[in-house]
């Protein structure tokens, strides 16, 4: 239960929510399932006790996340900036979903919500929320942010309001960042959550099919191409890394979400530990990382790439070349070498 956390305020965010306010729920950079899904969960609840909510993104999902119902009302900072200015100035609460400092929303919008004097309220799984925040749920042990909301939900009574949209919505973020129930599990909670929102009637084999086979031609072929001409593999460090330049992308007309989970094919390979995707940006090299057992990634990721996550999967941000960051990385992970190898598979 959430009142057993350490961080949770719950009863004092329900208080904040006992008379319709304008309410803003923000989603982190690179929109994933669950923070997408989460926002849209928490939206079908609040606009059943009459609040004015306003879904806020910093750029758009990937396509096989924008058939969630009403994805199409979620304002895009990117592409109107203004709109969203004025939704942040005229808000009573601002909800963080799925991210635990601001800059992981980007640049431009994390000045903005900097610098709103809105109650903010903290709804997130990472670990090492920054202190910015009024109001906090903050759980690493949750499978996702859905899951959290979920049981806000149920903590405060209000099961009945677990509707179809409610629980397809939540759904998504719970099946996206456990990788379809196979990482991110610590207990029975989320096949619990999991049968609970199945009861609601929604259509879980048609969600997985949206979800998971839903790739454009483009995407399937940039896959392959990741795997068979990309794939490195250093079996004496136990570390795989798959890197894609920004030519590479832009020959198989890369979108948003076309390389989630190649990371999870470089994991795959037998006796590797950890594994690394590197996709070149206009100013950056963006790295997301994936390990097994106890070889904690987001601490390499929070040293060396300013950046973070969970044990397991992390990521972060270099500003230096992809050469220079590749080398980088092998001598990160020839210095943790010792500790790899202590890694049982």
């Amino acid at each position: 239960m959430l009142k057993d956390l350490k961080y949770n305020e719950y009863q004092k965010i329900s208080e904040q929510l006992n008379k319709p306010r304008k309410i803003i729920l923000t989603a982190h950079a690179s929109p994933d399932g669950d923070t997408i899904g989460s926002c849209l969960g928490l939206y079908h609840y609040l606009i059943q006790f009459g609040h004015q909510v306003k879904v806020v993104s910093p750029n758009v999902a990937p396509s096989f996340l924008q058939w969630l119902a009403n994805y199409e009302q979620i304002l895009i900072f990117d592409t109107d900036a203004k709109a969203v200015e004025q939704e942040i100035m005229d808000a009573d609460l601002i909800f963080a979903i799925d991210y635990n400092t601001f800059h992981r929303i980007g640049k431009g919008l994390d000045t903005l919500l900097e610098k709103s004097k809105t109650v903010k309220v903290l709804i997130d799984h990472h670990p090492n929320p920054n202190d910015i925040f009024d109001y906090k749920i903050s759980d690493t042990s949750a499978s996702s942010t859905a899951q959290l909301i979920y049981q806000f939900i149920i903590d405060l009574g209000h099961f009945d309001k677990i509707n179809k949209v409610v629980a397809e919505s939540l759904y998504v973020g719970l099946l996206t960042d456990t990788g379809s129930f196979s990482y991110s599990i610590n207990s029975e909670k989320p096949y619990l959550m999991a049968a609970a929102l199945y009861n609601t009637g929604i259509d879980i084999q048609a969600i997985n099919q949206r979800i998971y086979s839903a790739f454009t031609e483009d995407r399937l072929r940039l896959t392959g191409f990741a795997i068979s001409e990309k794939l490195v593999v250093n079996h004496e460090l136990r570390f795989a890394y798959i890197a894609l330049t920004a030519e590479e992308l832009k020959q198989f007309k890369h979108q948003s979400g076309d390389t989630e989970g190649l990371v999870n094919y470089a994991l795959s390979v037998n006796n590797i530990v950890a594994a690394v995707l590197l996709t070149e940006k206009e100013d950056k090299i963006r790295i997301s990382f994936r390990s097994k057992g106890n070889f904690a990634v987001n601490i390499i990721a929070n040293e060396h790439f300013k950046g973070g996550g969970h044990k397991n999967a992390a990521g972060g941000n270099s500003y230096i070349s992809m050469s220079d960051t590749i080398k980088k990385l092998n001598d990160i992970f020839t210095q943790n070498k010792e500790e790899i190898n202590t890694v049982l598979l």
